[in-house]
């Protein structure tokens, strides 16, 4: 399953980690996806959507 958002497509992007001494290591940063059921075409769908669409109700969650 891929870390995507079902709405907006947001993926993980990549970036680094820099330590109090300055050492650096490659890290990603994970989109926060969430399970929600939400209504698509008239119908009940589960689907995996970050805490952005959520927040700015691009997805009407089912009752």
């Amino acid at each position: 399953m891929a870390k995507q958002c079902e709405v907006c497509g947001k993926t993980p992007v990549v970036g680094r980690q820099v330590s109090h001494a300055h050492n650096v290591s490659a890290r990603r940063f994970e989109p926060n996806l969430q399970p929600v059921r939400a209504m698509i075409n008239g119908g009940v769908r589960r689907i995996r959507v970050c805490t952005r669409c959520l927040r700015s109700n691009k997805v009407v969650k089912a009752a």
